[in-house]
């Protein structure tokens, strides 16, 4: 006995949440695809897209603001008359904003004020309003189940996320551990023999075949990730831009709906050393940007159909604190990329920062509430009716930016 729950424990484990459909067969071409990733941590969104026209970001981080366009090889580059793009995006991001993929939304994010990353992470996976709190209810298997058969989504993480958690089962693979999951040939006999006959036989089986379908796919894309790594060089094999390119590989061929997230943003110390465009932060742009880009590349002609939001729970605080960092926010900035996006622009309300302006004098406002936006590019992608966006966000607004 066990033995056997030994071996039940490492099923659950190895095969995360079964799906009710195999993907094995690629997405028909034109197939709309979304991405969702997930930065936790809350990053530093006004140091991403720079306010450098604003006298008041300049005057708030004395230390770590990043410096004005043209002030040198480190300077922000400008994009328009208000905003820059933080300079170690230059080479991985700045390129799809001028190829028209690219678009920023600043002062988005949720109503929720509670500043605390797990409150706030919970509050935008759920997407259920301000007051329900069902953890088994998230927006995007709500999506999944309005979209019916065309919902084919895959979590890339290892649990599966809040936000796709329902009753449309999904299922999840970290793909750094992918390939690795302690069960042999024999030991997938025994777990398939003891579930046959059971109401979970066929989920079991069928999550096998899953996993064995994400592997040999993932098996067929190492040589594109050692090339990505080859000719970038910045980031260790097992960082998020080899994961990228597997990820794109897979989306590409079998999913149309999924979900990333990329951890270590929560920066209270040292976000930055000589200026806000070198240190940790700037690190981490460099190996997020990067990892799009390869996930972009990855993704060959499926690009053009597929719509890349960047999210985090919440923004940092406008000015910067003792320690050369900043604390919990509220208002951030939205990234929507890809192939299927009118990039470009800067787009939704925005306010030029200022003691008067910022929310409760500390950190940007949230002038365009997530559920709003991503209702509207919902609409957008799979043309849903006013009826299915209720039922995907209640009681939101859906707002349409024309990013799609």
């Amino acid at each position: 006995m066990q033995r056997r729950r030994f071996l039940q424990a490492a099923a659950a484990t190895a095969l995360a949440a079964p799906m009710t459909r195999l993907w094995a067969a690629p997405s028909s071409q034109g197939q709309p695809k979304f991405i969702l990733v997930f930065l936790r941590g809350a990053y530093d969104a006004t140091n991403l897209l720079v306010p450098y026209a604003n006298a008041f970001y300049h005057e708030s981080r004395p230390h770590i603001a990043v410096p004005r366009p043209g002030s040198g090889a480190d300077a922000a580059i400008a994009l328009d008359a208000d905003w820059a793009l933080h300079p170690a995006l230059r080479d991985a991001m700045l390129p799809l904003w001028q190829a028209g993929q690219l678009a920023f939304v600043p002062f988005a994010g949720t109503r929720d004020l509670t500043r605390s990353h797990f409150e706030t992470q919970d509050h935008i996976e759920l997407g259920q309003g301000p007051q329900a709190r069902d953890f088994n209810d998230g927006f995007l298997n709500r999506l999944a189940q309005q979209l019916g058969g065309r919902a084919q989504p895959m979590a890339f993480t290892a649990q599966l996320p809040l936000s796709l958690r329902g009753q449309e089962r999904v299922p999840n693979l970290a793909i750094a551990q992918a390939g690795k999951t302690g069960i042999d040939v024999r030991q997938r006999a025994l777990i398939e023999s003891m579930w046959s006959g059971s109401a979970q036989g066929a989920a079991v089986r069928e999550g096998f075949a899953v996993h064995q379908t994400v592997r040999r796919d993932m098996q067929q894309t190492d040589w594109q990730a050692e090339m990505v790594a080859a000719s970038r060089g910045a980031v260790a094999p097992k960082g998020f831009v080899a994961e990228a390119v597997k990820i794109g590989a897979l989306m590409r061929d079998s999913f149309n709906i999924g979900f990333i997230d990329v951890g270590g943003w929560d920066t209270h110390v040292n976000e930055a050393t000589t200026s806000g465009a070198q240190g940790q932060l700037a690190d981490k742009l460099a190996a997020l940007g990067q990892g799009l880009a390869a996930m972009a590349q990855a993704m060959g002609p499926a690009w053009r159909d597929t719509t890349v939001v960047v999210l985090s729970e919440f923004g940092r605080t406008f000015r910067e604190n003792g320690n050369r960092g900043t604390d919990h926010g509220h208002g951030t900035v939205y990234c929507v990329l890809g192939g299927a996006v009118r990039g470009g622009r800067v787009a939704g309300e925005q306010i030029v920062q200022s003691p008067a302006t910022l929310n409760q004098n500390r950190d940007d406002p949230v002038l365009t509430d997530y559920r709003d936006l991503l209702g509207g590019m919902f609409q957008r992608l799979w043309g849903l009716r006013t009826p299915q966006v209720q039922a995907v966000f209640p009681g939101a607004q859906p707002v349409d930016l024309r990013l799609l």
